[in-house]
């Protein structure tokens, strides 16, 4: 894939100001345990990618390393660093079949790493 442009937003993930099908890769590096509303997240990254397009990323995920999940309930949650609800790599797996044919998913302890095609 050649990157011609760059464009630089900072907005909502959950009401991204682009039509239907604009992008043919979406990219989202540790925000999704930061969004209060994955669901809708999800169907807004959807939403703007192209069909055949590649949506990628990588975030925390519950239920792999029981350190890490203490230290995000009792802290980064209650800070307000990151946002409930969390995914199990299931769960993740889960939601991601609902929006693109093909998932790979891996993970590293509470690290996901994921490639989608639309």
């Amino acid at each position: 894939m050649e990157l011609r442009s760059r464009l630089t937003l900072i907005g909502s993930c959950t009401c991204l100001p682009f039509e239907n099908a604009s992008f043919d890769a979406v990219l989202s590096m540790n925000g999704f345990h930061a969004f209060p509303n994955k669901d809708k997240a999800f169907k807004e990254t959807s939403r703007v990618l192209k069909n055949g397009g590649m949506f990628c990323g990588c975030f925390y995920i519950k239920g792999e390393n029981r350190r890490t999940d203490l230290i995000v309930k009792q802290v980064l949650a209650r800070k307000g660093w990151f946002a409930p609800p969390f995914y199990t790599l299931e769960e993740l797996r889960s939601e991601l079949s609902r929006y693109y044919s093909s998932i790979n998913v891996c993970n590293d302890a509470a690290m996901v790493y994921f490639k989608c095609l639309k």
